[in-house]
């Protein structure tokens, strides 16, 4: 039988389900954005689920067929008590239900921890999620600095010890892209259109203890989008998050001297890896863009490592 693993994670912008072989790393995700109005930036959790619940079947269809060892999936968005998002619903009921007619262990893992396992894979260092690193979660929703460990039950234990205080970094490029007319999310058509622009150093937000507040970077973003080209805009608010996500690593690195890992959407942004490798060189890794977005494969990277634990 092959070493193939099922993962499903149902975010609040995205279904995907997706296959691991364990044997040789190869991997496949099926994903699709939700559907959001035109001009909204963002859905309601009861939109969300209902989409995830029509479309979950089609994004499991498309996988090739085959027998699995495991099924992962994401039941939360983060690793901690009082976590919740009704949109994983739709992905844990599908996932216990398949497990229970396949006859196969069924293992809940945390959206993040997802993101994590997917960035690690991506980047060839799964070894990381062995030994001590940081990591940032960089999206729509989440900009936290993690401190991450070998979890006693076989995951990644993420401890956040840095990042926003207050409005997500994918919030205010969602928001900078709303004035540009962008599509949401706007991440990439932003990101984009930033890489046009003339070299922009942004604005320098405020770094303490590895952590910062973007809520007022906003009203820097408008004042720029009243005076300046849409590109040299989109340059801004994409350096001015750069400018606290180096500087918060910065900080972390002189208490913690590990590697650095960098999942979520936000971290697509060639602008802001740029901004990475130039701070941090070899020490810093990336997802490759297909897989800093939100997808099922760090579930079940991570359902591969727990069946194995499992063995043991």
């Amino acid at each position: 039988m092959p070493e193939r693993f099922l993962g499903v994670d149902t975010s609040n912008y995205r279904t995907s389900a997706a296959v691991y072989d364990a044997e040789n790393g190869a991997w496949r995700n099926e994903g699709g954005l939700l559907t959001v109005p035109e001009g909204a930036i963002g859905l309601r959790q009861s939109d969300a689920l209902f989409q995830h619940t029509v479309r979950l079947h089609e994004k499991i269809e498309a996988l090739p067929q085959g027998e699995v060892r495991a099924i992962g999936v994401s039941t939360r968005p983060r690793a901690v008590e009082g976590s919740y998002m009704p949109c994983f619903l739709a992905g844990e009921s599908v996932a216990r239900s398949a497990a229970h007619l396949l006859s196969v262990p069924v293992f809940a893992v945390s959206h993040q921890q997802g993101h994590i396992a997917a960035a690690a894979l991506s980047a060839e260092k799964l070894d990381l999620l062995d030994r001590i690193f940081l990591a940032w979660h960089l999206s729509g929703g989440t900009s936290e600095l993690l401190l991450v460990r070998p979890g006693a039950d076989g995951l990644p234990d993420c401890t956040c010890i840095g990042g926003t205080t207050d409005l997500a970094a994918g919030q205010l490029i969602d928001r900078a892209g709303a004035l540009l007319g962008l599509p949401f999310p706007s991440g990439a058509a932003l990101d984009q259109l930033a890489l046009t622009a003339q070299p922009e150093k942004g604005y320098r937000p405020k770094v303490a203890d590895c952590r910062f507040s973007l809520s007022g970077m906003q009203n820097q973003v408008e004042n720029k989008y009243k005076t300046a080209p849409p590109a040299q805009m989109a340059r801004f608010a994409l350096e001015t998050v750069a400018n606290a996500v180096v500087k918060a690593t910065e900080q972390a690195r002189q208490q913690h001297d590990c590697p650095v890992l960098c999942a979520g959407g936000v971290m697509a942004s060639e602008i802001i890896r740029a901004r990475m490798r130039a701070a941090f060189g070899k020490a810093v890794s990336f997802a490759a863009p297909v897989l800093s977005g939100d997808n099922a494969v760090g579930a079940a990277v991570l359902a591969a490592r727990l069946y194995e634990r499992k063995k043991q």
